[in-house]
């Protein structure tokens, strides 16, 4: 970065309004850009185990681990890593801090109404609170709850995050399962690693209770904290398995995607992610 300095010389109206046009540019920079450039710079170490096991799944994707300790990235295509796409039902993690704290629902226990239409899925078809919704991702449910947030609040919430490229386009309720909103594998573990350590800007109780309903089945002495998302589902997309793992006293922020084509590639995300975490020792 440049800097330059001059001596300017200028009316009182004309130093106001260049004090102003500084200020504006301060505003201009983003700090989660600042925290992504900080990322990008960290140790990037390709793991050839989980290189292997991609290979051996026969996918197209990528996996990342953020080493929060040792601040090091650890995984496989790492071009891919850096690329954006959709979020889909990962979304659903940040989804529900935001409604969590803009007050559209009073807890995540809540009863919401099905609408009684027809769902993709059967599971879907019934009354749920979002600790059950985001368990069986259910789409509607959430939005529901995005149609009470609304664009004006969901566009403060997700800019409050540093969420991906932040772009909501105008429909409230589709914007993370078709876009314009999309975030790449390395922004998702900026993200959780900050919510896996009640970083993030809300109450830390609020906090808690998304990692509580997002935390998965481990083995002992290790905790797992996951969200799915399925970008088009059923139909072939983009799929994710995103979360992090505490072991060890130490916290390891993680992201897979991979384009699915079939419904057999889409039920790869779990075990694939789960493999790629054990070959590191982290399950």
């Amino acid at each position: 970065m440049l800097f330059f300095t001059c001596r300017i010389r200028v009316g009182d109206g004309m130093l106001k309004h260049y004090l102003l046009f500084i200020f504006i540019m301060l505003l201009s920079i983003s700090p989660s850009s600042a925290e992504e450039q900080k990322l990008t710079e960290l140790a990037w170490q390709t793991s050839p185990n989980i290189a292997a096991l991609f290979e051996e799944a026969g996918v197209n994707g990528a996996f990342v681990v953020y080493d929060v300790i040792e601040q090091r990235l650890i995984g496989f295509n790492r071009q891919r890593v850096m690329q954006q796409f959709v979020p889909a039902s990962s979304y659903k993690i940040p989804h529900t801090s935001i409604a969590l704290n803009s007050g559209a629902i009073s807890s995540v226990d809540e009863l919401l109404s099905w609408d009684g239409n027809p769902a993709p899925f059967k599971a879907w078809e019934k009354d749920m609170s979002l600790r059950e919704a985001i368990g069986v991702s259910n789409a509607a449910i959430y939005q529901q709850v995005s149609r009470r947030i609304g664009m004006t609040a969901m566009q403060h919430h997700i800019d409050k995050l540093g969420y991906g490229n932040a772009l909501l386009g105008e429909t409230v309720d589709r914007f993370w399962l078709d876009g314009p909103l999309k975030i790449s594998a390395l922004e998702q573990v900026r993200f959780l690693a900050k919510l896996a350590n009640s970083a993030l800007d809300y109450p830390s109780e609020q906090q808690a209770i998304v990692r509580e309903i997002i935390q998965q089945p481990s083995s002992a002495g290790t905790a797992l904290f996951a969200k799915s998302g399925w970008q088009n589902a059923p139909d072939p997309g983009i799929g994710w398995w995103v979360g992090w793992v505490e072991t060890r006293g130490q916290i390891y922020a993680f992201a897979l995607n991979l384009d699915i084509r079939s419904a057999k590639e889409a039920a790869l995300r779990e075990p694939l992610a789960r493999r790629s975490l054990a070959s590191m020792g982290l399950l």
